[in-house]
């Protein structure tokens, strides 16, 4: 099992840097960035500075959208940091959630996202591809190396990401629910006649050692706000009682009131406050190393090939280290 640090890029982007340079170190193979250009910093500015000062450390955003850049910038983007770094990079990709609300515009449709995974990951590579009508290709980048993961939900969502993607991104660590997508994942990757086994499976969550619960959960409770906005979505669409959605992910949502993305990812955001604590102790990893293990070993039984940590709380060092020492020469 591989494991991922995901940060949001907060100033100043040194601790970014200083933080990535930590994970490698204890032995984390992925670091990924929220990319939000309006709540944070721009990613891709600090990306190519982790790959400056790390070694193996492959390096993407979890994630970028389809919208906020041409299909082509973000493409050149990656071939560049590939160029330089050594196809280092991984392009972590989604309908938009805080990049697109924030700036008061909807997300993306699937269909347009289906059509950007294909574009974006030809160009990166040097492959020709069509960008708003427009046939183009970055010659430059014969060399160049980009899996592109899709982050998804939804029963429609799960099916492009089998689909059409390299990897899928579930932020969440239930083992429930993670059974059920990925099952989602490979049954439309065979039906579109790719191998099941090839698309890589990251989940991402909250993993907060310690021994006190209460504090854990309070730290880690932004997760589920988080969460249900994409849930909230789901329920607009498909219903609160839908065969297609399994009440495990929906159903905690009824107390939700609204969201404001100004505490979007941080401890002690406000509008988390609905999120019980039984939601908390299941899409996130707390307590002791021992518990933290448990559970990833049964994630990784159901095929999940990384588990990236989300470490939006008090004691990243703490975890990064944790990790380095306990989890990872057990797993990785």
């Amino acid at each position: 099992m591989d494991f991922g640090l995901v940060l949001q890029t907060d100033p100043p982007g040194s601790a970014v840097v200083t933080l990535m340079r930590r994970a490698e170190r204890a032995g984390f193979r992925y670091g990924w960035t929220f990319d939000s250009a309006v709540l944070w910093q721009e990613p891709f500015v600090i990306h190519s500075r982790i790959l400056d000062h790390t070694e193996r450390l492959i390096v993407g955003p979890m994630v970028t959208n389809p919208s906020t850049r041409s299909w082509e910038v973000t493409a050149s983007t990656f071939a560049t940091l590939n160029e330089m770094y050594g196809n280092r990079t991984v392009c972590g990709i989604g309908r938009g959630d805080s990049a697109l609300r924030v700036a008061g515009r909807p997300p993306n449709t699937l269909a347009r996202l289906s059509d950007a995974i294909g574009a974006i990951r030809d160009l990166a590579e040097g492959r020709a591809a069509e960008v708003d009508g427009q046939r183009m290709r970055l010659a430059w980048a014969r060399d160049s190396r980009l899996p592109v993961w899709m982050a998804a939900y939804g029963p429609k969502a799960l099916a492009v990401a089998g689909q059409r993607a390299d990897g899928f991104i579930l932020q969440l660590a239930d083992p429930y629910l993670t059974e059920w997508m990925v099952k989602s994942v490979r049954a439309a990757a065979e039906a579109a006649g790719r191998d099941p086994a090839a698309v890589k499976v990251c989940v991402a969550a909250p993993a907060y050692v310690g021994d006190d619960l209460a504090h854990a959960r309070e730290q880690c409770r932004w997760f589920g706000g988080m969460v249900g906005n994409h849930v909230a979505d789901l329920v607009a669409r498909y219903g609160q009682h839908s065969a297609l959605v399994p009440d495990a992910l929906t159903s905690y949502i009824r107390a939700r009131e609204g969201y404001d993305y100004a505490h979007h990812g941080r401890s002690g955001n406000p509008d988390a406050a609905f999120v019980p604590d039984e939601i908390v102790d299941r899409f996130c990893l707390l307590g002791p190393a021992e518990a933290h293990l448990e559970k990833l070993r049964t994630l990784r039984d159901l095929g999940v090939d990384q588990f990236a940590v989300y470490a939006m709380h008090d004691a990243r060092e703490k975890v990064i280290d944790t990790y380095g020492s306990e989890i990872i020469p057990v797993l990785g």
